[in-house]
């Protein structure tokens, strides 16, 4: 079958390799749409993936084509969108219910050979059935959408809350369109780039600007989330945080990124400072917002390439050209 592989640092490429065969829980899936994430450009840039070479595409959904002898819960024909997590559940904090902090932690695409191919293995427990009205090409959203509830779970938002987001990229937007729906009094963005702000407009955001600077909230807000990971957007948010409010770190930041902090101010104003990791107990959540149409694809959708364009669609991703981007095999 044909796939992408990341072969090695700063080198990804489109090749034959040999065609999955699911264990006994697992799945074989046609992969409809694969879609690009930051955590792509950190594996071609030679973080996170333990070794490579590997098939990237953690985001992806399709229709199952072949069964493990042991797997009952599906069938050849269902339409199915893959949670990429991969735990032990015996480490102390899979035991806890912190499987994202799992020390064996894993992924689909990450570790193992991922969705950016004509066909991907997946362990059963980790498909979700979908719904005939939805459509595999777009249901490659539900992964990042997942992350995004993940995030607005560690918030513990209250009713009423202004809400500052920085970025309005796939994730930025995500945030806003989870914010506006759990009761959000306003939500502000903020993007350095003028013209990625008209989507965050479209989408019915409160105000913005590339600038915080720009909007008329003196006492700050009370839920300032960052989904840049880039360390002046991060510094900029955590100054903007209302006393008593929380700070969200959920864009991915480089591993070598710093910002400074007043510990004072944290204690004095009682803030929080709080971070969310990938997706826990949000997947199946997350498929059950994006049937009922919390998002529409064909806004956050900017491109669709076809796989043989992969190193072309990272290049792409990496200079901030549209939003989400997915290829389809």
């Amino acid at each position: 079958m044909k796939a992408a592989v990341i072969e090695s640092v700063g080198k990804a490429v489109v090749a034959e390799v040999p065609d999955p065969t699911p264990g006994p829980r697992e799945v074989v899936v046609e992969v409809a749409a694969c879609g690009l994430c930051g955590t792509d450009l950190h594996i071609l840039q030679g973080e996170f993936a333990p070794e490579l070479p590997i098939v990237p595409g953690h985001e992806f959904a399709g229709e199952v084509v072949g069964v493990g002898r042991q797997v009952t819960e599906l069938s050849v024909g269902d339409q199915v969108a893959v949670d990429p997590s991969l735990y032990c559940y015996e480490c102390r904090y899979c035991r806890d219910g912190h499987n994202n902090m799992c020390e064996r932690w894993a992924a689909i695409g990450v570790t193992t050979a991922g969705g950016a191919a004509q066909y991907a293995v997946a362990p059963v427990a980790n498909c979700v059935k979908l719904p005939e009205h939805v459509r595999t090409q777009d249901a490659a959203l539900i992964e990042p959408l997942s992350c995004a509830v993940r995030g607005y779970d560690v918030l513990n938002s209250r009713l009423g809350a202004h809400v500052l987001i920085y970025g309005s990229g796939t994730m930025g937007l995500m945030m806003l369109e989870l914010a506006k729906r759990t009761g959000a009094a306003s939500v502000d963005m903020v993007d350095i780039n003028p013209q990625r702000l008209t989507t965050a407009r479209q989408l019915g955001v409160s105000a913005s600007a590339t600038s915080a600077d720009e909007l008329d909230r003196p006492q700050g807000w009370e839920l300032v989330i960052d989904a840049t990971g880039n360390a002046a957007a991060i510094q900029d948010g955590l100054e903007r945080v209302a006393k008593a409010g929380t700070f969200l770190q959920f864009g991915v930041a480089d591993y070598a990124t710093r910002v400074s902090i007043d510990p004072y101010r944290i204690y004095n104003q009682e803030i929080t400072i709080t971070g969310s990791m990938a997706v826990l107990h949000s997947f199946e959540r997350a498929a059950e917002l994006f049937s009922t149409g919390v998002l529409d694809p064909n806004v956050f959708i900017s491109d669709r390439l076809p796989l043989d364009q992969y190193p072309q669609a990272l290049e792409q991703f990496a200079k901030g050209i549209g939003r989400k981007t997915v290829v389809v095999p």
